[in-house]
């Protein structure tokens, strides 16, 4: 019961991250992500085969108690910026819309726990609101090809934005490995700077809960 609750929170975690891209985008005049379906809580829609199966495999081995920091992505949702009012700045809140899903989505479940303190009911929200904001804070970290790459980017000057999105362009990926892989006693860079503020997040929605 415990597994299915995470897959299931799993599921509805990635799921409102990715439709909330898509809804912005629609809202601020790119279709192309409602075209492709992507408008939609159905998460068969998101699925991508190679990135959301590694992320549901670190997962389970987190609830395994490794050491492992849940890594991995849903299938993109494609924007075109030249359909938005104003690319960079839309691109920006396009990005920050999943996050913010998750966020809230992690908010409401925890009003939802206080109020209805279930057992049943906890065992999927419990793990929906630590996944929610673990997703949250870490596609917040400003580096492509997470969302706080183009929110980094659409909150510079645009001078500086250019040379910025040259930059992460090019050596995002590289950057966000060194962070992910394992290099202080076994513990990934990135680790170390999230863990604290996803435990201080956790504190304030579930009290005594944490997750890293």
């Amino acid at each position: 019961m415990e597994l299915i609750g995470w897959i299931l929170a799993f599921v509805i975690a990635i799921t409102f991250h990715e439709a909330a891209h898509a809804w912005m985008a629609d809202r601020l005049g790119d279709p192309t992500a409602r075209l492709m379906g992507r408008l939609s809580l159905n998460p068969i829609v998101h699925y991508d085969p190679v990135g959301t199966s590694l992320l549901l495999i670190l997962v389970v081995m987190r609830i395994m108690g490794l050491p492992v920091m849940p890594f991995g992505w849903a299938k993109p949702v494609m924007v075109d910026p030249y359909n938005l009012r104003n690319p960079r700045r839309d691109s920006a809140l396009v990005s920050l819309a999943g996050p913010g899903a998750n966020l809230l989505l992690a908010i409401i479940g925890a009003i939802i726990l206080r109020v209805f303190p279930i057992i049943a009911l906890a065992k999927i929200l419990i793990p929906t609101i630590l996944l929610c904001v673990v997703l949250a804070i870490f596609n917040l970290i400003p580096i492509h090809p997470l969302d706080g790459g183009k929110i980094f980017i659409g909150i510079l000057p645009e001078s500086e934005a250019k040379e910025a999105e040259i930059f992460l362009s090019r050596y995002g990926i590289l950057i966000l490995f060194l962070l992910i892989f394992p290099t202080f006693g076994g513990v990934s860079p990135i680790s170390l700077f999230m863990s604290p503020v996803i435990n201080f997040i956790l504190n304030l929605l579930l009290p005594g809960n944490t997750f890293v």
